[in-house]
């Protein structure tokens, strides 16, 4: 398959016609791929409904309704309670998976948005025949996700509209399937889920491969330069532009700005969210504020004294926030203009005016380069007069608000992590101020202690917290490696093998929002200990900075202890959110280049092989917005489990095994045709842990699967006695489900344990070694 040719030109004249923004396009271009295509190139819909029902009959849906009602139509509401069905038929499982389809189609559509936007400015910018560039001659596999759904294999810029025309099809008719009257079943809803996180994924990989290759990023370098995180690596001294958001562009016209004028040294730019990772892979001035947690305490510290902001993860408020401290907020993204006046078309000089004499609370300003001229003249006009305007109290005007405190518990009941604020509050009023800052990780940063009506005597406490910890913050001064983006082919060569065999125990992807139900070094504790027991760990987005921000006993960060290289041991940075892309792409990579699968178009067999060989999991324990549930469900058909953290469970929804069901852990051995039984390896695709123990826990359990050698079951095992012994105290109560052999058993642990299966009654598996497989038609040989 090719792609289409189009012919574009602002102004066409010939003798016969004149025109303005001509366009054509001539069907495709047929080109030339070594690889023979597989089954489903540009699937729809059903092209994958069988390999997703394979996958349900294992993970069921388990679901948590919160509301029994349906209030979708004015035939109701619903009442879906007890079996009952609403007035257009539609029960509780398939309203339920209905509303899980609604939030997925949100979440890949806004990353698809995000593609397009972004591919069309680089067009404009670069032309359609820009060179795609990810890795040079270490990547030659450079878009395995695209390669793998839509057969595509892109060369240029211009080759990627054709994927982005593909998906943003897919996502209407799958918008289209919860209107009232459609779809009814709710496996099949499910089956739809998983197609949306597929395209999610597809998106996710046009826009970070398109801006890697356009704006020179780290080109899947293990030795991605350090930055700078924290917000006490702000200099306050200088103007300070914040930006935050999601699309790089007009933070880049800053960047760029400020180096043509020769003001890199003059001026303080820094970031919140995924824009500050992907500015910092463009320039090593930028500095990373931290995650999107952050944006309100750091809002509210005064320091920025311009504000500019993008797309996605940017707080609705925002203007009013700015406002307050008397910054200038600049909106660059159509998706979010705040209700500012369009600037765009306006000469340079009379903006800054406007917005220096404060004629105007800010702007919009479409245009990335001129935003970014704007945003430098006016931070270097208004930071001598703002004086850094902070909301931060003093410790005496602190002290002096909490004793105001009636301990109602108000605030307590409106906070997501449910902090004892009120005790604190007490304590900070008798001098004692520790308890209040100690609330200061464990607080996500929403806001929500202060909105109007909770406290009925008007305490803050969300920025009493913040003033609280004002000298701990002085002293946040981390580094992290910026985003690497994808994953070296020389890479997978190496770490393949062990991988499917399972001598390297398991691939952990820390990725998602900082919606953590404690502190932030959760995740970083996560990181630390199994990188130390040399699993491969990938991060991105706000959990890559969230792990920035944690010393080891050394006094380093993370990055600086171990290497950036996707190697056991490692701790790899992909980058922003659309880089999840390249953990998924490292899977599907595995399966191309080390096992030789065929790639193009053949998803099911990918997949399966993903999903039997390759011990990889996800975590997202700080799981958040629409976006998280895409990009969760782009993993799940691949086979790949996810666990999240508490809060995740607001997501209504798991997808759990029955471990104790031996017919549904059943495989085919494609050596044989034969059924094999081979343990619930992976146990869950979508699970929920309540504690950090319980999912460190589960990790090297979820990183089993039905391929492992018996030295790499044995080394996995080893992981997974250890963590439950020394986190729960005694042997995992499953562990005879997971022991196929003898030999599979940790040597240091074979007489305890053999004693426990003893008491389990357990006996060796019959086959347990097979070729697994799901899909019948990949068994080589049948027997009779």
């Amino acid at each position: 398959m090719g792609s289409k040719l189009r012919i574009r030109a602002d102004e066409l004249q010939l003798p016969w016609l004149k025109a303005k923004g001509f366009e054509l396009s001539l069907g495709r271009v047929a080109r030339e791929w070594e690889e023979e295509e597989g089954p489903t190139p540009m699937p729809d819909i059903a092209s994958l409904r069988e390999w997703d029902k394979r996958l349900l009959k294992r993970y069921k849906p388990f679901y948590l309704p919160f509301c029994d009602l349906c209030c979708l139509c004015t035939f109701g509401k619903c009442d879906l309670s007890k079996g009952k069905r609403g007035a257009c038929g539609i029960d509780m499982g398939g309203q339920l998976s209905r509303i899980v389809l609604l939030s997925c189609c949100i979440g890949a559509s806004t990353h698809c948005g995000h593609a397009r936007h972004m591919l069309d400015e680089l067009i404009e910018k670069y032309g359609r025949d820009y060179p795609l560039d990810v890795g040079g001659e270490n990547v030659y596999l450079e878009a395995p996700i695209i390669r793998l759904v839509t057969g595509i294999k892109p060369r240029t810029l211009g080759d990627l509209e054709d994927v982005l025309d593909y998906c943003e099809t897919e996502l209407v008719h799958l918008l289209s399937c919860v209107h009232t009257g459609q779809e009814g079943d709710n496996l099949d809803f499910e089956s739809k889920v998983f197609h949306a996180g597929m395209i999610d994924h597809v998106v996710m990989e046009v826009a970070d491969i398109a801006q890697v290759s356009a704006f020179g990023f780290p080109k899947a370098d293990p030795e991605a330069h350090l930055v700078e995180l924290g917000m006490g690596v702000i200099d306050s001294s200088k103007p300070v532009i914040l930006v935050i958001g999601h699309n790089v562009p007009p933070a880049i016209g800053v960047a760029d700005y400020l180096a043509k004028a020769g003001l890199e040294d003059k001026v303080e730019v820094c970031g919140i969210c995924c824009t500050a990772i992907d500015l910092s892979r463009y320039s090593r001035k930028a500095k990373i504020v931290g995650p999107i947690s952050f944006q309100l305490r750091f809002v509210r510290s005064g320091v920025a004294d311009v504000i500019m902001v993008d797309e996605q993860c940017i707080r609705t408020d925002i203007l009013q926030e700015a406002q307050k401290v008397n910054a200038v907020l600049i909106t660059t993204h159509y998706k979010n203009l705040q209700g500012l006046p369009d600037r765009t078309k306006d000469p340079v000089d009379q903006i800054v005016e406007d917005l220096v004499e404060g004629k105007l609370p800010g702007a919009a300003i479409l245009d990335p380069e001129k935003a970014g001229e704007v945003a430098v003249k006016v931070a270097m006009q208004i930071a001598p007069k703002r004086r850094k305007m902070g909301l931060i109290p003093t410790e005496e005007r602190l002290m002096e608000e909490s004793r105001r405190c009636t301990s109602c518990f108000s605030c307590v009941r409106s906070c997501p992590n449910t902090l004892p604020i009120p005790e604190a509050l007490a304590e900070a009023g008798r001098g004692n101020l520790k308890p209040l800052s100690d609330l200061y990780e464990p607080c996500v940063g929403c806001g929500k202690c202060e909105q109007e009506g909770v406290c009925p005597v008007g305490i803050k406490p969300h920025t009493l917290i913040v003033g609280a910890h004002r000298r701990e913050i002085a002293e946040e001064k981390f580094k992290m490696r910026t985003g690497r983006g994808a994953i070296q082919d020389i890479e997978i060569r190496r770490v393949g093998q062990p991988i499917v065999m399972g001598e390297i125990p398991g691939v952990v992807a820390f990725v998602g929002c900082s919606n953590f139900p404690g502190s932030w070094k959760e995740v970083a504790r996560m990181a630390e200990e199994f990188a130390r027991r040399k699993y491969i760990i990938c991060t991105t987005g706000c959990s890559a900075m969230a792990i920035g921000m944690y010393r080891d006993e050394n006094g380093q960060s993370l990055y600086e202890t171990y290497p950036g290289v996707f190697d056991a041991g490692g701790i790899v940075n992909c980058g922003s959110c659309v880089s999840n892309s390249h953990i998924a792409g490292a899977a599907i990579k595995i399966a191309s280049i080390f096992a030789k699968r065929r790639l193009r178009a053949n998803y099911e067999e990918i997949a399966d092989y993903i999903h039997n060989r390759v011990g990889a999991v996800g975590v997202a324990w700080g799981a958040y917005s629409q976006k998280a549930s895409s990009i969760a469900s782009g993993f799940w058909r691949l086979g790949i489990p996810v666990i999240v953290g508490p809060h995740g469970s607001k997501y209504r929804r798991a997808l759990l095994g029955r471990k104790e069901d031996r017919e549904v852990w059943k495989v085919i051995d494609a050596r044989t045709g034969k059924e094999a039984y081979v343990g619930p390896v992976p146990e869950h695709l979508f699970f929920m842990a309540e504690t950090v123990e319980e999912a460190m826990v589960a990790i090297p359990k979820l990183c089993m699967r039905a391929s492992d050698t018996t030295k790499g079951r044995s080394i996995k095992l080893n992981h997974y006695i250890d963590l439950h012994r020394r986190l729960f105290g005694d042997l995992p109560d499953d562990l005879h489900l997971f022991v196929r052999t003898v030999a599979d058993i940790p040597v240091t642990m074979k007489e305890e344990v053999m004693a426990f299966l003893k008491e389990k009654g357990w006996k060796e598996f019959e086959n347990p070694n097979p070729d697994p497989t799901l899909v019948p038609r990949l068994i080589r040989v049948k027997e009779g």
